[in-house]
Order: C-alpha cells, then sequence, then structure tokens
C-alpha cells in the first residue's frame, strides 16, 4: 500500500512538471475566428504560455506550461476533428530560468496571431503562384530516415526509387542552427544552404536546381513544418524533381527515436526557452567565431552587428569585445553602420521570434498581445541612383528632405554613374545684341561633372571640361534615345556593391529609375552579385524592356511619378505607368502626385513611401 502512496506521489510530481508541446496543422479551416477563440480560452485556462499561429490553411503552436494543462490542451484539441493524425509533440524540460531567453522567445506571454502564411516561404512573391502544400515529399518515420540514410550506398532501399544520379541531404533551416547541429552520413551529399532565414530557400533551391533535379532528395528541418512547404515547392518545378523524402516529426523526432544521436551530430537549435536539445553524446560541434574553441551556446543571444543574426562567441571573447561580425556580412564585406543594441535586444527576424520554426507574422488580421520590451531595427540601406546629367552630391541635395524624414528607418546612399558627360548649353533664338550673346554664355566658374547611366548611342566618351554649343535644340523625348551603356553601368554597379554593399533596396530617378528598372529585370542573372530586396522607381520609365510583358518583374516595386496634371515635363506619364505595369501588379505600389518633376516629400505622399518602407523593414533579414 505504501508502495501504491509513493508511486502515486511520483506521478503526481511528474504531472506538475514544465514541458513544452509544438505541433502543426495543415487543414482548410472553415472558421478562425472560432478557432482564435477557442485558443484564446483554452490556452488562458491552462495558464499556458508561448505562440499560437493560425492561418485559412492550418496552425501552428508551440506553448509551454505544467505537463497536466499541456495534456489537457492536447484532449481538448483532439476534439475537433480538424486534428486527426497531428503529430503533437510534448516534452518535458525545466521551467525558463533565464529571462532574456525567455523574453526573445516569446515564453514570458501568450501570442495568438492568425497570420496570411503559417511559413512565409519567400518575401518577395515567387516567379509562379505559391506551391500546392497537398503535393509535399513523401513522410518518411524517424527509423524509415535512419534507414535510408544507413543503406545508401551500400544496399538498395525500399523506401526511394533507385537513382543514377544518387541521393542528396538538404538542411532546410538557417545557419545560426546548422551551425551546432546537422545530419552527417559518409555516403550522402549534405547541402547546407547557409541562410539567414527561411524566405531565403526557394532562390536558394532556384540556384542549386542542377544538384537537385534527377536525384532522391531527402530533407529535413526541426519539427517538420519547414520541410512541408519546402518540398512542395521542389516538387512543383516538375520532371527530375519527383523523388522528395522529408524527416516527419523532424529532428525532435529523430532523436527521441535514436538518443544516442544516430546520424545526427550535436544540438537540435529549438525555438523556445531551451534554446538547444542534444542527444547523449555530448561532442560539441559549434565553434567560437573569434576563436574558433569549441562551443555551442546561445544563451547569451550575442548577434552579428550589422544583419543581427546569432553568432556564437565564447565567454572568453564575449569579456574581450562586445562588437561581432556573422561569417556572412564578413563573406559579403559588410560595412554597414551597425546597430545600437538595447539592454534586451528583440531586433531579431521573424523567423526565429515571431515564429515557431519560421512563422510569419506580417498581414495579421486579428490584434492580439505582442512580447514587451524595447524593439530596435538595422536601418534599411538604399542605394541611389540619380538622373541623367546629375552627380551624386547634386541628387543628395535635391533629396534632403526625403533623407531627413526617412532618417529613423532608411540610410541613402549616393554614388556618380560610370558615364561622364561633356558640358553642353543652349544658345537661346533671337540673340541678336552683344548684351544678349553675352549673357547667353556658359557659367566661366569650373562645374561640377555630369554622369549619366544611359547614353545615346553616337556618345563618344570623350570628355571636355570646356563648354560646348549643343548640337541640336533641347528635344523632351531625348531619354527615349539614350539606350546604350548599360553593360558599363551594371559592371560598375556589380564592383560597388562588392565595396560598399550589401543593400536592401535601390532607388532611382528619371533615368536612374530606367537603370534600376533593368537591374530588377536581370535579378536572376545578378544572384550572388548584386540583389535588391524592392526597389522605388521616381519619374521613371523603361529603356531596352520592349520584349517585357505586363507584370513579369517580381520585386516589390514603389512607383512615384506625376499624374496627368502633374506638369512633370521631363517624363510622360504615360511612360512612367508603363513601367509601373511590368512589374508585378500584387507587389507594386503607384503614387501618383501634381508635383512635377520631383519626389514628393508632404503628405500624404511621404505617409506612403514610409508604409512601404516600414512593410521591407518587416520582411527583412
Amino acid at each position: 500500500m505504501a508502495s501504491m502512496t509513493n508511486q502515486e506521489t511520483k506521478q503526481e510530481q511528474q504531472e506538475e512538471d514544465y514541458g513544452v508541446l509544438l505541433y502543426y496543422k495543415y487543414a482548410t479551416i472553415p472558421d478562425l475566428e472560432a478557432l482564435f477563440n477557442f485558443y484564446d480560452s483554452n490556452c488562458k485556462s491552462l495558464s499556458l504560455l508561448g505562440r499560437v499561429r493560425l492561418s485559412h490553411n492550418g496552425v501552428n503552436v508551440t506553448v509551454g506550461g505544467k505537463l497536466s494543462s499541456l495534456k489537457e490542451h492536447i484532449a481538448a484539441v483532439k476534439l475537433n476533428c480538424l486534428f486527426e493524425g497531428t503529430d503533437f509533440k510534448l516534452a518535458s524540460c525545466h521551467e525558463p530560468s533565464n529571462e532574456r531567453v525567455a523574453v526573445e522567445c516569446g515564453f514570458t506571454s501568450l501570442s495568438i496571431r492568425i497570420v496570411k502564411e503559417l511559413v512565409t516561404l519567400s518575401s518577395c512573391p515567387l516567379p509562379s503562384s505559391p506551391p500546392d502544400i497537398s503535393n509535399v515529399g513523401k513522410h518518411l518515420s524517424a527509423a524509415e530516415f535512419h534507414s535510408v540514410l544507413h543503406n545508401v550506398g551500400n544496399s538498395p532501399d525500399k523506401l526511394i526509387p533507385s537513382s543514377d544520379k544518387g541521393t542528396v541531404l538538404i538542411d532546410a533551416r538557417n545557419l545560426y542552427e546548422t551551425r551546432i547541429g546537422k545530419f552527417y552520413t559518409p555516403n550522402v551529399e549534405t547541402l547546407d544552404p547557409e541562410i539567414r532565414q527561411y524566405s531565403d530557400l526557394p532562390s536558394w533551391i532556384d540556384n542549386n536546381s542542377e544538384k537537385l533535379c534527377g536525384n532522391n532528395i531527402l530533407m529535413y528541418c526541426t519539427g517538420g513544418i519547414r520541410c512541408e512547404m519546402a518540398s512542395a515547392y521542389i516538387r512543383s518545378k516538375g520532371a527530375g524533381f519527383e523523388n522528395v523524402f522529408q524527416l516527419y516529426g523532424g529532428i525532435q523526432r529523430y532523436l527521441e527515436q535514436f538518443p544516442d544521436g544516430g546520424f545526427f551530430r550535436g544540438k537540435n537549435f529549438v525555438f523556445d526557452h531551451r534554446v538547444s536539445v542534444g542527444s547523449s553524446d555530448s561532442r560539441i560541434l559549434g565553434t567560437c567565431l573569434l576563436c574558433s574553441s569549441p562551443f555551442d551556446d546561445y544563451s547569451s543571444r550575442t548577434r552579428c552587428m550589422y544583419c543581427r543574426m546569432l553568432v556564437l562567441v565564447c565567454d572568453n571573447c564575449r569579456e574581450k569585445d562586445s562588437s561581432f561580425v556573422c561569417e556572412l556580412c564578413q563573406k559579403n564585406s559588410q560595412c554597414i553602420q551597425p546597430t545600437a543594441v538595447t539592454e534586451f535586444d528583440n531586433s531579431v527576424e521573424i523567423s526565429e521570434v515571431g515564429e515557431l520554426e519560421a512563422v510569419s507574422t506580417s498581414d495579421r488580421i486579428v490584434p492580439s498581445p505582442l512580447v514587451s520590451g524595447p524593439r530596435t531595427l538595422r536601418k534599411l540601406r538604399i542605394l541611389c541612383l540619380h538622373g541623367f546629367r546629375q552627380n551624386a552630391s547634386g541628387f543628395k541635395g535635391r533629396t534632403a528632405s526625403l533623407a531627413k524624414k526617412l532618417k529613423s528607418i532608411a540610410e541613402l546612399v549616393f554614388v556618380d554613374a560610370p558615364h561622364e558627360l561633356s558640358f553642353i548649353y543652349q544658345i537661346r533664338k533671337n540673340c541678336d545684341s552683344a548684351s544678349e550673346m553675352e549673357n547667353n554664355r556658359p557659367p566661366s566658374e569650373s562645374c561640377s561633372k555630369k554622369f549619366s547611366w544611359l547614353v545615346a548611342p553616337d556618345h563618344n566618351g570623350e570628355n571636355d571640361s570646356n563648354w560646348k554649343i549643343a548640337d541640336s535644340p533641347f528635344d523632351p523625348l531625348q531619354y527615349q534615345k539614350q539606350t546604350e551603356g548599360f553593360d558599363k553601368s551594371i559592371a560598375y554597379l556589380k564592383d560597388l556593391y562588392s565595396k560598399i554593399g550589401p543593400f536592401d533596396g535601390i532607388l532611382g530617378f528619371s533615368q536612374g529609375a530606367a537603370m534600376a528598372a533593368l537591374v530588377c529585370l536581370h535579378q536572376q542573372k545578378l544572384k550572388g552579385e548584386m540583389e535588391f530586396r524592392f526597389a522605388i522607381l521616381c519619374s521613371g520609365f523603361a529603356v531596352n524592356m520592349s520584349n517585357c510583358q505586363q507584370g513579369s518583374i517580381n520585386v516589390p516595386s514603389l512607383h512615384i511619378f506625376g499624374n496627368d496634371k502633374g506638369k512633370d515635363r521631363q517624363i510622360e506619364n504615360q511612360a512612367s505607368r508603363h513601367l509601373a505595369s511590368v512589374f508585378e501588379n500584387g507587389c507594386s505600389v503607384v503614387i501618383e502626385h501634381d508635383f512635377g518633376h520631383i519626389i514628393p516629400t508632404r503628405p500624404p505622399y511621404i505617409d506612403q513611401i514610409k508604409e512601404f518602407l516600414k512593410v521591407s523593414c518587416k520582411s527583412k533579414p
């Protein structure tokens, strides 16, 4: 009887232990408001803290609390037939003890939000429609996944078809996760995309299609949800990409099945107060960013001073320095102004704190509590291209008001174009008297050099510091004739980008907008050399884009130009309208004004510009 009492006491103690619950489910949600109310009522009544994300196509949940409460929550959720077959991952652990980690991971409050997407596959619109979530890769249990890895190169496996090319393994997680743990299999090539955030994965897949096509493709992530959308994206590419297989339940289920780690080395990074979960194998995979000593503890939440990605810095090195640059920023020769750090720095990407394995918090429909604490965001860096026969200094002066009003969210960087132009002046008609001729001469003092991004076909490239009389009267449509010089300008920009980049966006005015549009047009060819996540095109027009179809450029864009009554005597309204039409309608914004050939900075125009940039801030790495 006493033994029974002790057993009951032990069970009661276990029931009061703390735990973390993770689960997701893709399913059509008929009544989002009702489901929101259920989670709000149930989680609050059980004192659960964490994050719940709801969308029209499913749910994604990471919550913590007493194990007994979490089990009650699971039982209540299972009563809804929508959750049939859901994999509820429940793990016992200690209660949050590190306040800073708990705040960053959202485990000091309950946050329930309705979002557009459970996971943000891409921060920019994809070239085609989003992948069909029903077309995901084949799920492999932890035991099946292990068997496949074991048999590759040794013996045929019935779980996957034979392949002439072989088998590759993709880690669908972010770089800061793969630093401390990943799968290692002798006979399988493991591909680590080394991405800052999940929304960068489609671009990596597109750029590495040759490595994937024809292979059996194995994928894994923390708990499985990121592989759902990513595998569907790969399979949507068609022939040669059919054989995709994903680890069901992710690394978490694999380590439960193989406590010694199996083929997984190191620790599994998790998006809650636990920070990471390891196996019985105590070997450390991660290394300190500075001294390269074995280290894999992210508890200090140390971040790159530029992109704010988590970095591994051991205690000794952290005592000696407080400014660190991640390997990706070092690789890209990062040289932007560092971000100020607050006592509790919440300036983190959505794929860490605001998401459960990359949950998007954008497009919120229902207001919900936010994690409290100051938030510091890195300013957007925008490369600015001046117009024809201008220069960086002059453009900077003309846009001083714009820069001042955007100073809290953006840094504008001005550069000269590579084509230097001769000084020319126009003789006014009917200048008969000597005094009129004298007043019509060019200035005697030296003038700043003028440049352009595109030139006329007869441009000889020769420059003279002396003024010359124009060969012909001013032509208001001259911008249509400046069609040459793109190759020189794009080479110049790529070199400039490598030295003072990267940039978040590109802004162009007049001919500068035409050049910026051409950069966007060639975005796929420029991958890895020069990339921009958005474009701002002011008084723009299209050059050498006659073959572009409407909506063919998939880059978020803001178009600012004068309306029909705007009196822009340089660029016709229809020319700017046409350029805007070439960009994908779903991610472009048009602002028309009536102030001529300028960038307006008075309300409501400046407010619309700020709103566009704030959206860009939310989606940046």
